[in-house]
């Protein structure tokens, strides 16, 4: 009879922050600190390809993540979000490239990047400094922001509307 195997628990929930102790945990973060945010619904290549590159920025990665009434706001296409707000975190939390996952359930993140001040702000590439949420904190602090170029053609919207059709 072979020996039971030991399934070890995951890893990913020490990554994931509550709203509470978000800020603790960011400023904990080794230094340069590189930040980013967004819905995340359905995680793909796009995502992933950005958060690998936005993670090659710096020492550590905090990722900000729209609570579910906040994506409700943002009049996403359809029922949005398609996954639950700790769904989407847990996800985003396994990735070996994100060091640290936060709710925000404000229209924008820009208070928490105000007050935690990373040493690098990360949006995608159809993003700018001025039209981004905290950018111009970050700027004034001496921080950066950087938005990375699309490297494949992926949205999460047009994905969902492929899988209605």
């Amino acid at each position: 009879m072979a020996a039971p195997v030991t399934i070890p628990a995951p890893r990913y929930p020490a990554k994931m922050a509550t709203a509470a102790d978000a800020l603790e945990r960011i400023r904990r973060l080794p230094k340069p600190l590189v930040f980013t945010n967004g819905v995340f619904d359905v995680l793909h290549r796009g995502h992933v390809t950005c958060l690998e590159q936005a993670r090659g920025l710096g020492a550590s990665l905090a990722v900000a993540v729209n609570t579910d009434a906040s994506v409700r706001r943002l009049r996403k296409a359809g029922n949005r979000p398609l996954n639950t707000l700790s769904d989407r975190m847990a996800v985003l939390a396994a990735l070996a490239a994100v060091d640290l996952v936060v709710p925000f359930d404000d229209d924008t993140p820009r208070d928490l990047i105000a007050e935690c001040l990373p040493d690098v702000l990360v949006k995608g590439g159809d993003y700018s400094a001025d039209t981004t949420a905290g950018a111009a904190e970050v700027i004034a602090a001496g921080g950066k922001f950087v938005a990375i170029p699309f490297a494949t053609p992926h949205s999460t919207s047009a994905l969902i509307e492929k899988i209605r059709s």
